[in-house]
C-alpha cells in the first residue's frame, strides 16, 4: 500500500510518454508487419481452401466423366458383342442353309441316279426276258413244228386270227 502513496505525476507522465512512443514504434515497425503477415497468411489459407474446393469440384467432374466414359464403353462393348453374336448366328444359319441345299441337291442327284440305274436295269431285264421268251418260243416251235402238217395248221390259225382283227 505504500506504493500507492508514493505516486509521482512526473514519473507517470514520462512513463506514459515512453509507453506511447513504444506503442508508436511497435505500431510502425512491429504490428504492421505482423498484421500484414497475418493478413497474407489468412489470404493464402483462403486461397488454399478455394483451390481445394476447385480441386474437389474437378475431381468430382473427372469422376463423373470417368463414369460416363465407362458407361459409354460398356454400351459400345455390348453393341459390339451383340453385333458379333448376330453375325455369328447369320453365318451359322447361312452355313446350315447352304449345307441343307447342297444335301438336297446330293439327295436329288442320288435319286435321279438310282432312277436311271433302275430304268437301265428294267430295260436290261426286259431285253433279257424278251430274248429268253424268243428263245423259249423258238425251241417250243421247233419241237412242235417238226412236221409239215403242224406248220400248215399254225399258218392257217394265224391267218384266221389276223382276218378277224
Amino acid at each position: 500500500m505504500e506504493l500507492l502513496h508514493q505516486f509521482s505525476s512526473g514519473l507517470f507522465i514520462i512513463q506514459s510518454i515512453i509507453f506511447l512512443i513504444l506503442l508508436f514504434v511497435l505500431g510502425k515497425f512491429a504490428w504492421k508487419p505482423i498484421l500484414k503477415s497475418i493478413d497474407e497468411r489468412e489470404t493464402s489459407i483462403i486461397d488454399a481452401l478455394n483451390q481445394a474446393k476447385l480441386a474437389k469440384q474437378e475431381m468430382a467432374q473427372l469422376k463423373e466423366d470417368n463414369e460416363r466414359i465407362l458407361r459409354e464403353a460398356r454400351a459400345e462393348r455390348d453393341g459390339i458383342l451383340k453385333e458379333a453374336r448376330e453375325m455369328k448366328d447369320k453365318i451359322v444359319n447361312e452355313a446350315k442353309d447352304s449345307a441343307k441345299v447342297e444335301g438336297e441337291k446330293m439327295i436329288a442327284a442320288a435319286r435321279q441316279s438310282i432312277q436311271s440305274e433302275k430304268n437301265a436295269a428294267m430295260a436290261d431285264i426286259k431285253t433279257q426276258i424278251g430274248t429268253l421268251s424268243v428263245n423259249i418260243a423258238e425251241n417250243i416251235l421247233r419241237e412242235k413244228l417238226n412236221n409239215d402238217g403242224a406248220q400248215n395248221a399254225l399258218v392257217e390259225n394265224i391267218l384266221n386270227k389276223s382276218n378277224l382283227n
